[in-house]
């Protein structure tokens, strides 16, 4: 055979094993975009569950704090009554 004919072989076979590399490239592309797209979808969630049980734990420390603070008021509530009731025995004699 001849220089060209060598040449043209030759070149023939980069251009196969190009275009097999590539291939085997965008193979590995869309395996890797495959599994970070679970990666991402199961980071997700795991974020949605996090948020949940987070919303949950202060929801409830929220409510008990609300019941905290309305016993408190209306021990207040009730003090300020007996005060007051006290304060009008004192001044006039009788409650109001």
């Amino acid at each position: 055979m001849g220089k060209l004919t060598d040449d043209m072989t030759r070149l023939r076979g980069e251009v196969d094993a190009l275009r097999s590399d590539r291939g085997a490239l965008m193979q590995d592309l869309a395996r890797g975009a495959r599994e970070l797209a679970n990666t991402v979808s199961a980071m997700q969630a795991d974020f949605a569950a996090a948020h949940a049980a987070m919303a949950r734990k202060t929801g409830e420390e929220r409510a008990s704090y609300v019941a905290w603070i309305k016993e408190q008021v209306d021990c207040m509530i009730k003090e300020n009554a007996s005060d007051r009731a006290g304060a009008s025995r004192a001044w006039f004699g009788k409650a109001y």
